[in-house]
């Protein structure tokens, strides 16, 4: 008897669903793997303080798929600033860069409920609890992934000496839809402005030293406000806590294969990288992409799960991956070392890239999904 599925999709997160909604789009036959007891999707932000920074080619892709979040859920951002621990600075501007926007904060829940209506009515796709057979099973399970584990993939970690904190403020002054990030003492704090063109709340991102995460998280919500008033320089005038805190561990992770026959994995299950670049769904939706291009192209006598076919797709997204692991992880580095020289060094370099003009643009550039890899 025939599998009823050609595709099995285990995990539901964004990438999940993302890639359920393409090959369904395709004419393929879906199941997507939600196990009993955990929800659809999140429906609203109460307690949830994701949000993630959505390139031009991650809008273009899920606004293809009638996904992309209201606008409210949606902040474009129009300015980059980041700051070095001795004078160093980095501007990035949209009008340089001719594009309305550099990327979009986008309001995870929000982001997650849209995807869940569009699977919820999409007739090629069908939710069940537990893996069943199909032709090609994709895992997107996240860093933590079991099935990686059943398919005997070691997953190689390198973990960093920091913590990331995640909340929400309400601040004084409005965003001006300008992203901000300042090192310091070998730590990392980025405000993302949430909340809409005119708005004047921030996703926050603090990559703290490990030792330092339970007394931060312990400390009250008034202190911790203060504290990070101190560390943005005021730059947002008075800032009030509107949500709880969440901690993880960061760290940089590649699994050895991407691919085997009859399965692959795309997202974190195959790869993690620093947040400070904020490309981590960025390049999770670009697996997505990239398998649904693979699977398309392929010549009518290879099955989906053909060996062959799915190293098509590992070879096309390593590249990719490889290079901004390269990059976060240099530059986690770089702003981790001690010393005089080696923070006069650095902020040396932020003062050349940022009058290194063609370089600068394509990073930029790079960075927004619109240049082409090399």
């Amino acid at each position: 008897m025939a599998n009823p599925y050609d595709i099995c999709i285990r995990g539901a997160g964004i990438v999940g669903r993302t890639l359920a909604l393409l090959l369904a789009r395709e004419r393929l036959r879906v199941a997507l793997v939600v196990p009993a007891g955990i929800p659809a999707a999140t429906t609203s932000g109460h307690g949830d303080v994701r949000a993630y920074a959505l390139n031009t080619a991650s809008r273009t892709l899920l606004e293809s798929l009638r996904v992309w979040p209201d606008e409210d859920a949606a902040t474009p951002v129009l300015r980059m600033e980041v700051h070095g621990d001795d004078g160093g600075r980095v501007h990035f501007d949209a009008v340089e860069q001719a594009s309305p926007a550099l990327t979009w904060i986008v309001d995870v829940p929000a982001l997650e409920a849209r995807l869940a209506d569009a699977v919820r009515y999409q007739p090629q796709i069908e939710v069940i609890e537990a893996p069943a057979p199909a032709a090609l099973t994709v895992v997107c399970e996240g860093k933590t992934s079991r099935t990686r584990t059943e398919f005997g993939v070691e997953f190689d970690v390198t973990p960093y000496p920091q913590h990331a904190i995640a909340t929400r403020l309400t601040c004084e002054k409005p965003h001006g839809q300008t992203a901000w990030q300042w090192f310091a003492d070998g730590e990392i704090l980025a405000f993302l402005p949430l909340g809409g063109a005119q708005g004047n709340s921030v996703a926050v991102v603090w990559s703290v030293r490990e030792e330092r995460i339970p007394a931060l998280l312990a400390t009250a919500p008034e202190e911790f406000a203060s504290m990070l008033e101190n560390a943005s320089h005021q730059t947002l005038g008075k800032l009030t806590l509107q949500s709880e805190r969440a901690s993880w561990p960061l760290q940089l992770a590649r699994a050895d294969r991407w691919v085997g026959p009859g399965w692959a994995l795309a997202g974190d299950a195959a790869h993690t990288v620093h947040p400070l670049s904020g490309q981590g769904l960025n390049l999770g939706l670009g697996d997505a992409v990239e398998l649904a291009r693979v699977l398309h192209a392929r010549e009518y006598w290879r099955s989906l799960g053909d060996l062959k076919l799915l190293r098509r797709f590992e070879r096309a997204r390593k590249a990719d991956v490889l290079a901004t692991g390269l990059a976060t992880d240099s530059l986690q580095q770089l702003f981790s070392l001690p010393g005089s020289p080696a923070q006069a060094l650095r902020n040396w370099g932020m003062r050349g890239f940022e009058r290194s003009g063609p370089l600068k643009q394509w990073v930029a550039r790079r960075a927004m999904g619109t240049a082409p890899t090399i």
